[in-house]
Order: C-alpha cells, then structure tokens, then sequence
C-alpha cells in the first residue's frame, strides 16, 4: 500500500509540474506578441526551452548521485519557478531566453527523478497499470495546461506567478512522501552514431517527430494569433492537438504490430503531409476546420516517434535498448532545438500557413528517405512491441526495457 501510496505523489507532483511547465511556451507566445517582440525572438524562446531540456537529461543523473532524488526534483523544480516568476521583471526577449532555459532544465530534470524512482521501485504486478496511469497524467495535464491560456493574461506577474506557485507545490508530494528512495541510478551513455548506423530509419523519424512538436507547441500560439484565434481558442488548438495525438496510440499501434513498421510510417508521414497540406489551403477559412485539422494533425504526427523508436528496437538486442532509446532521445532533441526558429522565422516572412509547410517539407524528406532505406535493407524478422514513448528525458528507455522483457 505504502508504494502504490508513493506511485500516487509520484503522480500528482508530474501533473503540477505539467501544468506549470505546459503553459509556459503558449504564454511566453502571447506576452511576447503583447509586448512587441518579433516572431523570431518568440521563436527562440522555444529554441532555448529545448537547450535547457539538452543540458538537464545530461545534468540530472550526476546530481541525483550527489544528492539524491528528493533534492534534485527540488532544485529542478525551483528553476522552473525562477523560470516563470523572473518574467515580469524584465521585458526583454534574451532575458526571457534565458529564463526559458532554466524552463527545460526543470521539464528534463524533474522527469528524469520521477521516471528513475519509477524504474527502481515499479513491481511486475502492478507495472502496467503504473505506466498507464503515468501516460494519462502525463497527457491529461499536458492538455489542461494548454487550456489554462484562457484565463492567463499575457504578460502579467499574476499569471506567471500562478504557474511559479504551481511548480513550487509540485514539490510537496515528492518530498513528503515516506517511501524511501531508490538507489542512484546509472547515467544512460549516448551512443549516437552507432544509434544512427543500427537505424538511420528510426532516427529520421525521431528528428522529423522533434521538428514537428517543437512547432505547434513552441510556435503554434503564433498561427492561432495570426489567424484570428483568442486566447482561449489557441489553448483549445493546443489541446486538440495533444488528444488528437493520445488517442491515435492505440490504433497505429496495432498496425505498427501487424504490419512492416517502415509502411506504417512512411503512411502516417503522408497523412501528416496531407494534414499540413489542408491547413495551408482552408486551416484559416473557419475555426471548426481549425480545431478538426488540428485533431488530425496531432493524430497523424504524434504516433511518429514511437513507430520510429519501435522500429529502431527491432534491430538491436535488450541489452543495448536503454542506450538506443536515449540516443533516440537525444536526436529528437536537436530537431526541437532548431524547428521553432526556423518555423517562427518563416511565420514572419510569409505568414502563419508558412509553419505547416515547413513541416510538411520534413514529412516529405521522411517519406522520401523512407522508401529508400525500404530498398536497401528488409525488415527485421524479430519484433518489439509497439509502445508509446513520451518525449521526457533520456531515462524513459529503462522503463520501456523493463516494461518489453516482463
């Protein structure tokens, strides 16, 4: 009882700190229109946030080493609210990059403490109803954060102060739980060119994957602003996203189990096109077509990184899968750490519809480099199974591992 008791602030500590890092990157969007800056600054914003993300997987498990899990969320968790509340303090778009730096160092370091205690201390009997109740929080306040812009005032100490206090209080379940910590885990080693030599496939797939949620979520309140969406309306965008994406696992897992996962993929990186495609051409007309575009977007891309990571698994053994998984990681991370530059850039140049074609060019290079690899190499005859796999830190591959040899 003591440890599902301990699963439980687990938990809840993951959903306000998801509420408060998830509303970071649409209000820092809508302040920094509010208060003059350009579409390139907001845009590297969303740069820096995955600069911080780089530099606390790498940080977090040393720290955790020197002074334990409890005292790392903590000190990762502080920076977040540093992060949020320093905003008012000076309206400055390379002081707010700064901030948004420390922003990502929280995400990473504190997913990194929770999926670590989860690794050590997770039974078989209990283990799936674990991972299943940490993929619904993670997605459940991942969209209610996005909502939350509809009562944020951009630009507003109140509203950056709410979200301080909600990741100062994401603290309090970590730390006043009585479950005794795990042991120190072991930093995963990088291994990212012999990552891309087993797989280069599964690495295309895990950058485009990187490419595309960076920009709707660093830069999509941009495209909502711009065609006409309120604050609210962007937030319910966001959301749609996020739900069209959870509940497309399912089904696209089954193909990617059933079929040659580089078919599925390459399928999946064509209904994107299409997708992206239809936003360019009518995605302003009306909202409705906005919010059902958006289901289908978020339906067609999300699923790409976990085909691209089962696909990459099947062609390495069990021993090496944790190494795989954060090398996978660490790709997906360099193609959110340039994409919403890039995507911010061409918004400003030419306009909010610029955005999907940019995506849709990295779709079409996927299907394109795709259909090659499928003329070079076969299938692999053994199979992992499909899993889905949130983009939090390096040590999510020791869950998956464990969870695919149980």
């Amino acid at each position: 009882m003591r440890l599902l008791i301990s699963f439980a602030a687990l938990l809840l500590s993951i959903a306000l700190l998801q509420l408060s890092s998830g509303a970071i990157g649409p209000l820092d969007a809508l302040s920094g229109l509010k208060t003059g800056f350009s579409r390139v600054q907001i845009g590297l914003l969303g740069s820096a946030h995955f600069v911080g993300f780089f530099i606390g997987c790498f940080w977090a498990p040393r720290l955790i080493g020197s002074v334990g899990h409890s005292r790392t969320f903590a000190m990762f968790a502080t920076m977040g609210a540093i992060g949020a509340i320093a905003h008012p303090l000076w309206i400055d778009a390379y002081f707010w990059l700064a901030l948004r730096v420390l922003s990502g160092m929280c995400v990473a370091g504190c997913y990194t403490v929770i999926e670590a205690w989860f690794q050590a201390k997770v039974t078989n009997e209990i283990r799936g109803r674990v991972m299943s109740a940490y993929r619904v929080v993670d997605i459940g306040a991942s969209s209610m954060a996005q909502m939350m812009i509809a009562f944020l005032t951009p630009a507003s100490y109140i509203s950056y102060n709410i979200l301080a206090i909600l990741a100062c209080i994401a603290i309090w379940p970590l730390t006043l739980t009585q479950s005794k910590a795990p042991e120190v885990p072991t930093p995963p080693r990088l291994h990212p060119i012999r990552t891309a030599l087993t797989s280069p496939l599964g690495v295309a797939g895990v950058i485009t994957a990187g490419i595309t949620a960076s920009s709707f979520r660093m830069v999509g309140p941009i495209y909502g602003a711009d065609v006409g969406l309120s604050a609210s309306e962007i937030g319910y965008f966001l959301a749609i996203i996020l739900i069209g994406g959870a509940l497309a696992q399912f089904p696209v897992g089954y193909l990617a189990d059933k079929f040659d996962r580089r078919r599925v993929l390459i399928a999946m990186s064509i209904a994107s096109i299409i997708v992206c495609a239809a936003f360019v051409v009518i995605g302003e007309t009306t909202k409705i077509n906005t919010y059902v575009l958006a289901f289908g977007f978020g339906a067609t891309t999300f699923p790409i990184f976990s085909i691209s990571a089962a696909h990459a698994n099947d062609f390495t053994t069990p021993a090496e899968r944790v190494e795989l998984n954060a090398s996978l990681m660490f790709y997906y991370a360099i193609g959110a750490v340039f994409s919403p530059l890039i995507a911010s850039s061409l918004i400003q140049n030419f306009g909010p519809s610029a955005m999907f074609s940019f995506i849709t060019v990295a779709h079409i290079g996927l299907v394109i480099f795709g259909l090659g690899r499928m003329m070079v190499r076969s299938s692999s005859t053994e199979r992992t199974k499909y899993r889905y796999m949130p983009r939090t830190s390096f040590t999510i591959g020791k869950l998956i591992r464990r969870k695919n040899l149980d």
